[in-house]
């Protein structure tokens, strides 16, 4: 699945104060908190827009849950880009497997990935953030889920964030004859991989990014 999103509702707009006005409280009782954090400290407002920019595209990716508690240390900020690829590729080797095997014209499957990621976000001027399933109710986590990763390529300039999720699911077998005397686990048929890409404009914030 890949879905590709424009520009933020009036509703994304209000958001962002209710978030911001939350994070300040916070800091405002305890002026140490977050000092330091993977987005920078949040007592700079270039470091909150950050964070808040980081949940709004989560929540706009899947409008079916809230992801306006996250706060810094539900994030991390990747080292690089050659890191960030060898991961990504790593997770999707199989998906390249399949997309070669295709009639595509004879173009490798990550050439196609990195040229499209790149021309929709500009690769040599972004940051890279991703984001660990850990909360309960999360989409990426529940039966069967093998694994996922949630990145999130952020360019200043360009005033857009593009993100790239992916999660692996097991699908079990529904006929239970295939199993053995005791043993009530339902077989294993095979994994199913949901990529979702979705890039982000923040243009329609009447505020100025640093």
């Amino acid at each position: 699945m890949i879905i590709i999103i424009g520009k933020l509702a009036g509703q994304d707009k209000k958001n962002f104060g209710v978030i911001e006005t939350d994070v300040v409280e916070e800091l405002s009782s305890s002026p140490n908190l977050y000092s330091t954090s993977p987005v920078g400290p949040l007592t700079e407002h270039s470091s909150r827009k950050t964070l808040i920019y980081l949940i709004l595209t989560l929540n706009q990716a899947y409008p079916d849950h809230d992801f306006s508690n996250l706060r810094p240390n539900n994030f991390s900020k990747e080292v690089g880009m050659s890191e960030c690829k060898e991961a990504i590729e790593a997770k999707l080797f199989d998906v390249g497997k399949v997309f070669e095997q295709t009639d595509n014209g004879g173009t490798p499957f990550f050439d196609e990935l990195w040229r499209c990621i790149d021309t929709a976000i500009e690769l040599l001027d972004v940051e890279v953030y991703s984001y660990a399933a850990v909360n309960d109710g999360d989409p990426f986590d529940g039966d069967g889920s093998l694994w996922n990763f949630n990145y999130f390529f952020y360019n200043k300039k360009l005033k857009r964030m593009l993100f790239f999720s992916s999660v692996a699911k097991i699908k079990r077998g529904d006929d239970h004859s295939f199993f053995s005397d005791g043993d009530q686990t339902p077989p294993l048929r095979m994994s199913s991989m949901t990529p979702i890409l979705q890039s982000q404009s923040y243009d329609d914030f009447d505020i100025d990014m640093d």
